[in-house]
Parts: C-alpha cells; structure tokens; sequence
C-alpha cells in the first residue's frame, strides 16, 4: 500500500508502541494508518468496533488492500474463527457478544473511539474489560471539546490514572449554587495532559499541517423569530399547528425552543428554499429531527439524496450536479465523502460538538479544490446563538490538544 509522507510519519514515530491513538483530524487517511499499524503489530486474530454505518466500509476495505479473512462479526463460534482474521462489529452490538472474552492474544482497533466517552455505558464497560494484546484508537475529535470524556481512552492507552486523579489534575470546577454541584469551567495543566497523551502513544495532526485545502467561509444568516417562539419562551406553552407545546421540564422545553427557531418557523424554511432557488450547485443540508426533514422535503424540486437512521441513499448527490443531500448528524456527520459539493447549509443545530466539526470535514477534506461555504441559519433572538457559542468554545478545546506543547 502506497501511504502519504504524513502516515509513514505517524507509523515512524509509533513504531515501539503498541497501544496507540490517531488522532488525525477528518481526511488524513486514519483507516489506511489504523489498518497498517494492526498489520504491523501481525497478531493472529484482530477486532475492529465502528459505527454501523461503517462496517461495510472497513470490510471492503481490508478485502481491497489485505489478505486477512474479513468476518463481519455477528455470533459465530469463536472456536471456527481461523487465524489471520478480522472481525468486524459495531458498537451496539459488540456488548452484546459475551464470547468476544474469549478472544486472547488480538489487536483491538476502536474507529471512533470517542464513543467509549462515558465509561459507564454498557458499550464501553465492555470494550475496556477486553483482554487486548495491543490497541489501536482512532478519532479525528478525540473529545468533543471536553477533556473529562478522554479518560476511557487513556485507561486503552495504558495510562492507568485513577478517574478522581485525572480531573483533579485536569479540569477546573466551581460550585454551582443553584443546583448545589460543582459544574466544568474550563482545564487545567492542558500541556501536561498533552506530553503524557503522546508518551503513551497518542499522535495529533490537523489537516493544515499537512496539505493545502481551499478557504472556508462561514457566513451567519440571521432569520426572523416568530411570535410563536417569543410567546413560548416566555410561558412556556403553545398551541400551534393543531399541538400542544409543553415546556414543563429545562429539556422539553429547550427541546421545543430549538424546533419553534426551526421547523415551526417559516422565515427559516423559505430562507432555505430561496437559497436552493439561488443555485445550481450541489447542496448539504443538516438537520436533527425528523419533522425538519419532512418539512425540507415538501419544499424541495430537485433530486434529493438523504442520510438518516431510517435511509441511506446518496445516489442522487452522485448523479446530479443539483441535487440535495439532506443529513441527520448522528447518520451522517461521521464518514461521509461529500467533497463534489462544497456548500453546506445548516438549518439546525446539534448539540455535539464532535458531531458539528465532524459534519464541516465532510467536504472540506482531500479532494477538495473549490472554496467551501457554510451557511449557518440562526433564528434572532433564539436558543440556537448560545448553542453556537457553546460548540465554539468547545471547538477551541479541541484544537488545544491538537497544538504543539509549550516548552
């Protein structure tokens, strides 16, 4: 396998380790990094946990570039397994397959492996009670913005500091007098945790480091509120559309808040259709609930490719220079090559940081040779502007570890 300068870099500056960490931001070729270094470390048996969605990507892919017997791992005797083998199996599943104890003497690579971010999740508790020889970690947003979901990956890495240790050292807290709790303000020792990241075989790049991509242009759309999303914000109940609109709980009504700036304001929904109207272009669209997509589709003329947790289709993105490819976050944020279209368009968002940086390297990555737009439609006023600032600042976070220490 040909490999870029940078991915022998990573190999090169990994080689002694055995447990190791990719973090190579979106489009670095983590899968062709991650699948060399398991063949590197040619131990008899491998296991690959992923996302659903990208089961069917990895299995093509070792069967294209290696000789291993690729099993798509569903309950199959552990005994009947043959040697120089990978199984393949999604993060749902895998904590369900109480015979992946037995494996012994195997390389574990985890694609995504901020998804073990909560240790106390069944998914995670199993993936870290696993008796791997050697680890393999890969992620282009290790954290989401924030360092206390790293711990699981550490404890993989072989950094076995005790959870209340790491905070402590790690995070910084003040006392919340309204909910009677000590609540994150930000972290601490931020180059400490770095040096100690990569002397456990963690590796950071972005994709600036290595190639030249087009600019990025964000632009803020500033949408009209309704008096729909004023009355609610102050009562925190509404009749509207034939429904009944209960705030009665800080998440429905935060949950209602960003569907009255959205799916029940109109000025958004013609400010999309304008913006379609207004070019010929390839477009990407993403939205978080399934109201919001029945509502782009009624007001959509164009071939239409859509990637939800119901359907996925991108035909239409292939096929036609106008189309529309309309993206549920967590369907689509993670994965996706949609560098033929370089305008995405934002109608919602989400509350994940990791999947909001995730969702913009979707066309901003090698391939690339146009400008890429962003268009963020924020309704004025509205809860959307906060949740904006937040993913920002947890951005910032973010490429904090990808810097290079202060000596």
């Amino acid at each position: 396998m040909n490999l870029f300068p940078h991915q022998d870099q990573v190999l090169n500056d990994t080689y002694h380790h055995n447990r190791v960490a990719y973090y190579l931001d979106m489009g670095l070729g983590k899968t062709f990094v991650g699948s060399e270094k398991m063949w590197e470390l040619n131990t008899a048996y491998n296991l690959v946990i992923c996302q659903k969605s990208k089961i069917s990507d990895w299995a093509q892919h070792f069967k294209d570039h290696y000789d291993y017997h690729v099993i798509i791992y569903d309950k199959q005797a552990m005994d009947k397994i043959p040697a120089e083998s990978v199984l393949i199996i999604n993060y749902d599943k895998v904590w369900r397959r109480p015979e992946l104890n037995k494996l012994k003497h195997f390389t574990m690579m985890l694609d995504e492996s901020s998804m073990i971010k909560n240790e106390k999740s069944n998914r995670s508790k199993f993936i870290l009670g696993l008796n791997a020889d050697n680890v393999i970690l890969l992620s282009g947003t290790p954290t989401g913005g924030k360092y206390e979901e790293l711990w699981s990956q550490l404890h993989l890495l072989g950094w076995k500091i005790k959870k209340e240790l790491y905070l402590k050292q790690f995070v910084k807290y003040e006392w919340d007098e309204l909910n009677q709790q000590n609540k994150i303000i930000g972290y601490k020792n931020v180059d400490r945790l770095k040096s100690k990241l990569r002397k456990h075989g963690a590796v950071f790049m972005k994709t600036d480091e290595v190639f030249d991509l087009p600019p990025v242009n964000n632009q803020i759309v500033k949408i009209a509120p309704t008096k729909h999303y004023k009355d609610f914000a102050k009562d925190h109940i509404i009749d509207i559309n034939g429904e009944t609109l209960i705030g009665d709980t800080a998440s429905t009504k935060k949950l209602y808040l960003r569907q009255l700036a959205g799916v029940y304001n109109p000025n958004k929904l013609n400010y999309v259709k304008d913006l379609i109207d207004s070019t010929n272009d390839r477009l990407i669209i993403f939205y978080t609930f399934k109201k919001e997509y029945a509502a782009l589709v009624d007001l959509i003329n164009r071939p239409i490719s859509t990637v939800n947790g119901d359907l996925k289709d991108t035909s239409a993105y292939e096929e036609h220079d106008n189309s529309v490819t309309l993206i549920q976050y967590k369907a689509g944020a993670m994965g996706l090559n949609l560098q033929k279209a370089n305008k995405i368009v934002y109608f919602s968002l989400t509350d994940s940081s990791e999947l909001f940086e995730q969702s913009k390297k979707r066309t901003h990555r090698i391939g690339q040779d146009r400008p890429c737009f962003y268009y963020y439609l924020l309704t004025a006023g509205s809860i959307e502007w906060r949740m904006k600032e937040v993913l920002e600042q947890r951005k910032d976070y973010t490429d904090a570890l990808f810097e290079e220490e202060e000596m």
